[in-house]
This record gives structure tokens, C-alpha cells and sequence, in this order.
């Protein structure tokens, strides 16, 4: 629609982007929250193997005001998954990435923009890692009985009481407009999906990402799951356990970009 989206973009001095054309690119875009520039110990290893990190500061968070969030939630929430996309297109027309190389990562509210640009645009991307993804958040939000659902509907509107709401988020959801069967066009180019949750997370549900899960392997897309048993919507407790976990993931996120050593 014109507007301008920042973008932060992180390499090793040395490996300049362009030689490897290896992407892994993360966003959030929700509830007014920045992803500011921020260390992490975890991804360095990406980093050493001449990854470009990238983080669009798409509209729904708050790095460039409080309009910057309106204009990413409730009925403008297309704007969040349309400016990531565009973020990724425009990094991969300048050659800085590949998209034969590029994953994308979310979680949380984050799972579900990954979870859609997936269905939006599946060719520019070779993998998407969804942590605790928010992918059928219209079941969700229709359904007052869970401890979040009224609050949430500051967020992303009200569907039970509202039809345009209702039809808004059912064009966006992740799980209602996957593909569901080989048919489907967008099987033959749809990345791979890795997604992991938690059996005790009371935030989202793991019945959301096993539904996916479950259409998206109908559908003949490559999807797997890691399903943590004694973990909450923030993962595993222990540093340790949590360098671990990380390690496994950042390994799934090379081995998409080709990057086995």
C-alpha cells in the first residue's frame, strides 16, 4: 500500500550476505510490541555459517507509534503478514537472500503472521519454524470459555459478535486457509514446516499447531512437530535445556538453507 517498512538486517563482517544467500528472517507485529535490537548467544552459529539475520518492524508492533500498531490489528491486521512479505520479496530482489534459502521464524502471535505469510506467498520461502504458533486463532477467539478469549478481542476484534470480524480473521488464519489437499497449488511450492508447542502451554493451545499439522500433512506439505511434555507457552526451564532446544531448531533452520557443516 506504499508505506515504508523498516527493516534490521544482522551478518558477520566478512561473510557479506550476498555469497551465501542464506536468510533467516523472524517478525512478531502484534499487541504494540518493538523487536529492538537485542543479543543473542543462541543465534551466533547462524551468523558464523554467513547467514543474513533480518527483522522487519512490521506494522502491528510499536516501533513507529502508536499508529504503527493500529494499523496492524483488528480489521488492518492483513497490513502485519502484507509488510513481511514485501520485507522478504524486496531483501531477495536486491540479492541479499535466496529463496531457496530463506526461513522464516515466529512465536506465539508471531507463529500465526509466519503461519500466514506461508499460505500468502509459500515461494519465497524454503522453511518456516512456528514455535507455539496462534494458527487457529478464529476457534479460538470464538470461544469465551478460554481464560484469554475476551481480553484478546481488544486485539484482534471480536468474531462472535461481529460478522465482519468473523470474516476478516477467517480470510488471514493460518489453519482456515492452509492448503488441504494435493490439489491445492500451493503444495507443490509450500516450505517446509517445523513447529514446536507445549503440552501444559495455556496460552495456545496445542490442539491449534497439531490441526495444522494435521492439514498440512493431508495435503501432502512437509510438516513435522516437536511437542514438549512438561513445557509452558515459554518453552523449557534450564538454561541448559533451553541452549538445547535451541541447537536442534537452528540446526532444522540450516539444514533448510542447505547449510549442513
Amino acid at each position: 500500500d506504499g508505506e515504508r517498512i523498516p527493516v534490521s538486517l544482522v551478518w558477520r563482517r566478512g561473510h557479506e550476505p550476498a555469497a551465501a544467500g542464506a536468510m533467516f528472517i523472524t517478525g512478531y507485529g502484534a499487541y504494540e510490541i518493538s523487536s529492538d535490537p537485542g543479543f543473542s548467544v543462541a543465534r551466533l552459529s547462524l551468523l558464523d555459517r554467513g547467514v543474513l539475520y533480518a527483522v522487519p518492524h512490521v506494522r502491528g508492533g510499536g516501533e513507529m507509534g502508536r499508529a504503527w500498531y493500529e494499523q496492524g490489528r483488528r480489521l488492518n491486521k492483513r497490513h502485519t503478514f502484507e509488510d513481511f512479505i514485501d520485507v522478504t520479496a524486496a531483501l531477495q530482489d536486491a540479492g541479499l537472500a535466496d529463496a531457496h534459502r530463506t526461513v522464516a521464524y515466529g512465536g506465539s502471535a508471531g507463529g500465526l503472521l509466519v503461519g500466514a505469510i506461508a499460505n500468502m506467498a509459500p515461494q519465497l520461502y524454503a522453511g518456516i519454524e512456528a514455535d507455539v504458533p496462534f494458527v487457529d486463532a478464529l476457534t479460538s477467539i470464538l470461544d469465551p470459555s478460554l481464560p484469554l478469549t475476551v481480553t484478546e478481542w481488544d486485539e484482534w476484534g471480536d468474531p462472535l459478535h461481529d460478522a465482519d470480524v468473523y470474516a476478516y480473521m477467517k480470510s488471514y488464519t493460518p489453519y482456515e486457509n492452509a492448503p488441504d489437499s494435493e490439489n491445492d497449488e500451493r503444495t507443490a511450492v509450500f516450505p517446509k514446516i517445523f513447529i514446536t508447542t507445549s503440552m501444559n502451554d495455556t496460552r495456545v493451545l496445542y490442539v491449534e499447531p497439531m490441526k495444522w499439522l494435521a492439514r498440512l500433512q493431508h495435503a501432502g506439505v512437509d510438516a513435522v512437530a516437536k511437542i514438549e511434555v512438561e513445557a509452558g507457552h515459554g518453552g523449557t526451564s534450564g538454561r541448559y535445556k533451553q541452549w538445547e532446544e535451541i541447537s536442534y531448531e537452528n540446526a532444522w533452520c540450516l539444514s533448510m538453507m542447505g547449510i549442513t557443516h
